[in-house]
């Protein structure tokens, strides 16, 4: 991507409320299959969820998808909550970071480009999933967690300074979005969630 148009997008972010962010290469991201392996004995959404494992593919699967693009974005937002320790309480501040989520694809999208993003936790679009029965029903909103494609996203938040320690009471939100030019050009919005 051209520094101008970088300077374009960086422009059109100052909008949001991106706590960091950093441009990376694909080629800089750890893939762990010890990640996975978090995901699939420590979280309950494992095997529920299009946005989990093992609906994503296998942590070569994922890797293989990152790694057809060469340029990457990684942002982080917070939210300061009331009781960390209180999970549902948490997750339920999780929202804005996904209106971000989408908004910063938005914008990424507008200036012609082809975007892949992740995001933090599993979906909570719908209340109930649809996986595996169906498919998503709103693939347009819903975006698969950075750890569910085995990304060690705390080890790349320090390559590039990037600060997730806030203590306290205080979440901090990842997404991690991958782009190329889309050879169709600029898409337009309009509609779109």
């Amino acid at each position: 991507m051209t520094d101008e148009k970088k300077m374009q997008i960086e422009e059109r972010l100052l909008e949001l409320p991106l706590a960091q962010y950093a441009w990376i290469r694909t080629e800089e991201l750890t893939f762990l299959e010890r990640v996975r392996y978090i995901c699939e004995t420590e979280c309950p959404r494992y095997g529920t969820s299009w946005a989990c494992p093992p609906a994503v593919g296998t942590v070569e699967e994922c890797r293989e998808k990152c790694l057809s693009y060469e340029e990457g974005f990684l942002f982080t937002t917070f939210s300061e909550v009331a009781d960390i320790a209180d999970l549902e309480q948490t997750l339920a501040y999780r929202a804005g970071h996904e209106e971000t989520t989408r908004r910063v694809r938005d914008i990424f999208k507008e200036r012609g480009l082809e975007v892949m993003a992740l995001s933090t936790e599993s979906c909570a679009v719908c209340e109930t999933c649809a996986y595996p029965e169906e498919f998503c029903r709103h693939p347009e909103k819903m975006f698969p967690c950075v750890e569910s494609y085995g990304i060690l996203v705390t080890e790349l938040a320090e390559k590039c300074d990037i600060e997730f320690m806030y203590g306290g009471n205080v979440v901090t939100w990842f997404s991690l979005l991958f782009f190329r030019e889309n050879p169709g050009g600029p898409v337009a919005l309009g509609g779109m969630p």
